[in-house]
């Protein structure tokens, strides 16, 4: 199987060029300087994904208010379901956790992508 659709890179090269402003926040104080290097904004299958990181299979997902619909926990657990069984890990912050305590999500992933 592909590790991505073709088909969702034109797309997944606007969402970088327009990405939110808690994804602009965790991109450029903490996951642009980390190592091993994330990525942003990866086609992964059929989905295109905040942030992964190759080396360690990490993908990060923010949500915002849109996510808080029924429709879009469904369409967010199929997400995270076809990642896992990709051998994923996905770690999941709101946009409201980014923005009010950037210092507490950075310590998560720290934890998770460098352990002691």
């Amino acid at each position: 199987m592909k590790t991505y659709n073709p088909a969702l890179v034109d797309r997944a090269r606007k969402m970088r060029q327009e990405m939110t402003v808690a994804e602009c926040r965790l991109w450029f104080e903490v996951l642009q300087k980390m190592q091993p290097r994330f990525r942003r904004q990866r086609p992964v299958g059929r989905f295109i994904v905040d942030f992964y990181c190759a080396p360690l299979k990490v993908v990060i997902e923010l949500d915002g208010e849109s996510h808080n619909s029924a429709e879009a926990a469904a369409y967010d657990e199929e997400r995270t379901a076809f990642l896992q069984s990709q051998g994923m890990t996905v770690l999941r912050f709101t946009n409201a956790e980014v923005m009010g305590n950037l210092e507490g999500v950075q310590q998560a992933i720290t934890q998770y992508c460098l352990p002691l």
